[in-house]
């Protein structure tokens, strides 16, 4: 029998001007808050509506947001059923300056983590939309690898975009193994607090695939 797709969220049951549900801010320590005990100035993940769409925007300015969804809390994803990830999102704004190769600013992520490494570190593939590298960049920063699948360079910006991941290909290419079989986490990403400017990207329909 054929996998049906599983969507993580597509924020089609969330009220504008709000937080979405079941997004929730995990910790190094894995410790779980939600958005009202994490709020800050110069962040918000909101819900937003064109027409008779919904989704989400993350802005930021000189700081960072990220919230998470957990795989065998949120949703349930195993890679041997659905490998690939897919994902629509807009850059309205993206941080001057920014570059991935510096650990600097990303306007906005979708991360992926499969667990820790023998030191207790994320394992994570990092998604992002960068300011100024161009697409299909690779950077290591130990067990975070960044993939950049969407650029500033290129003439879409500030249109919706379509990106799908084979996870399991991404995952050999970065870190040189077979992945496990059950990733994580998937998790929402913006950060401008190095460069000091603002970040504003929008982010819509997050699904896991079956094979084609």
């Amino acid at each position: 029998m054929k996998s049906e797709k599983i969507v993580v969220d597509d924020f089609e049951d969330d009220a504008p001007s709000e937080f979405p549900k079941g997004w929730k801010f995990v910790g190094s320590d894995k410790e779980v808050k939600t958005y009202e005990e994490t709020k800050a100035p110069g962040r918000t993940m909101t819900v937003r509506k064109d027409g008779e769409n919904r989704f989400v925007r993350l802005s930021t300015e000189d700081n960072y947001l990220r919230y998470t969804k957990r795989s065998g809390v949120d949703f349930e994803w195993n890679l041997k059923d659905h490998p690939r990830l897919k994902w629509r999102w807009r850059a309205r704004k993206l941080p001057e300056g920014a570059s991935e190769r510096g650990q600097n600013d990303t306007g906005g992520a979708v991360y992926v983590t499969f667990g820790s490494d023998w030191l207790g570190r994320p394992k994570s593939i990092k998604y992002t939309y960068s300011s100024s590298l161009p697409v299909g960049t690779t950077v290591s920063f130990g067990p975070l690898k960044v993939i950049v699948v969407d650029s500033a360079r290129e003439p879409r910006t500030g249109e919706w975009e379509t990106v799908q991941r084979r996870i399991r290909d991404d995952y050999r290419q970065v870190f040189g193994e077979d992945s496990p079989d059950r990733p994580v986490s998937i998790t929402l990403w913006s950060d401008s607090d190095t460069t000091g400017d603002e970040a504003k990207v929008d982010v819509d329909d997050i699904e896991l695939l079956p094979p084609r």
